[in-house]
C-alpha cells in the first residue's frame, strides 16, 4: 500500500480537471458566472461539448440564453473544457439558508417577483462586465485572439486555444481517413501531397485506428451469417485490404485477400466471383 504522502503528491488538479471537468466546473461555477448568477443557476450535465445549465426560471433561462457566448468563453478561459455551446432548462436550484417554502400572500409574492427581476438584470449586468474587464486585461497583457472562436490565449501558445486545436485535430483525422477510405492505395506519400505538414506518425495513427474499427465491423458480417452485403460494406473489404497490404492493386492476388479476410468473408464478398 502506497503512502498517502506519495499519493496526495501524484495527484495534480490539471488530471483531476481532465478527469471529471463537471465537478471541476460545479466548483469553480461562482468564481466563472459570479454569485448572483450562480445563485440562481447550476451546471447540470456536460455532453460531447454541450453544456446544460439548469436555471430557477424561465426569465433566468431566457436572459442568460442571451449570454452564451460569454459563458462559453468564460468557463474555456476558467477551465480549459473542450466546450462548444450551452444550452437552459429550468429546474430545482438547492438554496442555501432559505427558508422552507410556504404559501405566500400575494403581496410577498409580487415583492419578490419584482426583487427577482431587479437581481437577474443586476447579476447580469455585472456578468457582462466581468467578461469586458477580463477581456481588456487579457489583451493589455498581450494575449492575442484565437483564430477560430476568438477567444484571448496566452501568448506563444500558437494560434488557437486548446478546445479548438481539438477540433482541428478531430476535423484533420477525418480528413485523413476519408482520404484512406476513397483512395487507400495512395499511401503515406500520396496522402501527405493533401493534408499540410502531415507526420509519419500521424499517419500511422489514423491508419491504425481506421483498420481496427473496419476489422470489427467485418468481423460483425461475418458473424450475423449474412451472405447479402451492401456497396459499403463492399467498399470497406476492399479499402482494408489496400490499407492493410499496402501493396498496388495490380498486385494483389485472391490469395492475399483470403489470407487477410479469412475464408468465411471471402466467400461472401468473392464467392460469387470465383464460382
Amino acid at each position: 500500500m502506497q503512502p498517502l504522502r506519495s499519493i496526495l503528491s501524484a495527484w495534480q488538479p490539471a488530471a483531476a480537471i481532465e478527469d471529471d471537468p463537471l465537478s471541476h466546473l460545479r466548483a469553480q461555477w461562482a468564481t466563472i458566472v459570479g454569485e448572483d448568477i450562480a445563485a440562481n443557476s447550476r451546471p447540470a450535465e456536460l455532453i460531447r461539448g454541450s453544456l446544460l445549465v439548469v436555471t430557477r426560471s424561465s426569465a433566468w433561462s431566457q436572459q442568460l440564453s442571451f449570454l452564451s457566448e460569454q459563458i462559453v468563453e468564460a468557463v474555456r478561459a476558467a477551465t480549459g473544457a473542450t466546450l462548444e455551446g450551452v444550452r437552459f432548462r429550468v429546474g430545482r436550484i438547492n438554496s442555501r439558508g432559505r427558508a422552507a417554502a410556504g404559501r405566500k400572500p400575494l403581496a410577498r409574492k409580487n415583492r419578490d417577483r419584482h426583487a427577482e427581476s431587479a437581481t437577474l438584470e443586476s447579476a447580469v449586468a455585472l456578468f457582462r462586465e466581468d467578461v469586458a474587464s477580463a477581456q481588456r486585461a487579457k489583451a493589455s497583457a498581450g494575449w492575442k485572439e484565437c483564430n477560430r472562436c476568438g477567444i484571448r490565449i496566452v501568448p506563444d501558445t500558437g494560434s488557437f486555444c486548446a478546445p479548438c486545436t481539438n477540433v482541428r485535430s478531430a476535423e484533420r483525422s477525418a480528413t485523413i481517413a476519408r482520404l484512406l477510405f476513397e483512395v487507400p492505395c495512395l499511401g503515406y506519400s500520396g496522402i501527405a501531397e493533401h493534408i499540410e505538414s502531415l507526420t509519419r506518425h500521424e499517419y500511422e495513427s489514423v491508419r491504425g485506428k481506421l483498420l481496427a474499427r473496419w476489422w470489427d465491423s467485418l468481423t460483425q458480417l461475418r458473424r450475423s451469417g449474412r451472405k447479402r452485403v451492401s456497396r459499403r460494406e463492399r467498399d470497406v473489404a476492399s479499402s482494408y485490404v489496400l490499407l492493410k497490404t499496402e501493396l498496388d492493386p495490380e498486385r494483389i492476388a485472391p490469395a492475399v485477400v483470403r489470407d487477410l479476410l479469412g475464408d468465411d468473408l471471402y466467400a461472401i464478398f468473392y464467392g460469387n466471383e470465383s464460382a
